[in-house]
C-alpha cells in the first residue's frame, strides 16, 4: 500500500465519524419530525455499519498485532473509566441523564435490543478502533514526521503528545475537557508504554465497556 492510501485508511474512518456526528447536530434544527429531533437513534447505527465497512476495507494498512503489556493496558482502562465517573459517582456532582436514551424503546423489545446492541458495538468495538488508529495511529505520529508510518509507533515527542493530547480533549464537549485531557494523556502513555497500536485500543475498549454498563446501571445518558 503507498503512503497515500496508508493515510487515507487512517484518516477516513475518522472522518466518516466525524461528518456523522456533524449531520447528527445539523439535522436537529431543520423541523419537528421526530426523526429530525432525535436522529441519533438512526444516524448513529448508520454511522456505526458506515466506520465498521470502512475498517473493515482498510483493515490490512493497520498494525494491529497481539497488544504488548496487555495487564498494564486493562488496568490503564479500568482506571480511566474510575476518572469519568469520579465527578458523579465519588464528589456528588449533578447526574447527566440527558442523551441518547434506548428506554424510549423499553415497550418494544423488537427495537430495544437491537438499539442497545448496536450502542455497545459503536461505544466498544467502533469508537475504540476509529480514535486509537486515528488518534495514536496517525496523528500522534504524524506531528513527529508527515511521512508518519516511518516513525515507529510509540516514539515520544513533546509536541506530539501535547497536540494530540489537546486535539482529543477539545474533540470532546466542554462539560468533559477537565477528564478527557486526563484521559488524553493517559492513553498516550499506553501507546508510548507498550508500543502496541493493539493495547491502545484494548484500553480504550475495556474504558467504553465499563462505562457502557455503569450508563445502563445509573441511566446518565449524557455519558455515551
Amino acid at each position: 500500500m503507498n503512503a497515500r492510501n496508508r493515510l487515507i485508511a487512517y484518516v477516513a474512518p475518522m472522518g466518516a465519524f466525524v461528518v456523522m456526528l456533524a449531520a447528527n447536530g445539523l439535522l436537529k434544527g431543520i423541523d419537528h419530525s421526530v426523526w429530525l429531533t432525535t436522529p441519533e437513534y438512526w444516524i448513529y447505527p448508520l454511522q456505526t455499519a458506515i466506520c465498521a465497512a470502512l475498517l473493515y476495507w482498510f483493515w490490512p494498512a493497520y498494525s494491529l498485532q497481539r497488544p504488548n503489556r496487555l495487564s498494564l493496558a486493562l488496568g490503564i482502562g479500568v482506571a480511566v473509566w474510575l476518572i469519568w465517573i469520579a465527578p458523579q459517582f465519588f464528589l456528588g456532582f449533578p447526574p447527566r441523564t440527558s442523551g441518547f436514551n434506548p428506554d424510549v424503546f423499553a415497550a418494544q423489545p423488537a427495537l430495544y435490543w437491537p438499539t442497545v446492541i448496536l450502542r455497545f458495538l459503536r461505544l466498544v468495538v467502533v469508537v475504540p478502533l476509529v480514535e486509537e488508529i486515528f488518534w495514536r495511529g496517525f496523528l500522534l505520529r504524524y506531528l513527529i514526521n508527515e511521512k508518519f508510518d516511518r516513525v515507529m509507533f510509540g516514539t515520544f515527542s513533546w509536541f506530539s503528545f501535547l497536540g494530540v493530547t489537546l486535539a482529543f480533549t477539545f474533540s470532546h464537549t466542554r462539560p468533559d475537557w477537565a477528564v478527557a485531557v486526563i484521559t488524553g494523556m493517559l492513553y498516550n502513555g499506553v501507546a508510548y508504554w507498550t508500543k502496541s497500536l493493539s493495547a491502545c485500543v484494548v484500553t480504550h475498549a475495556v474504558t467504553n465497556l465499563l462505562l457502557g454498563l455503569w450508563i445502563m446501571q445509573t441511566k446518565q445518558w449524557g455519558f455515551w
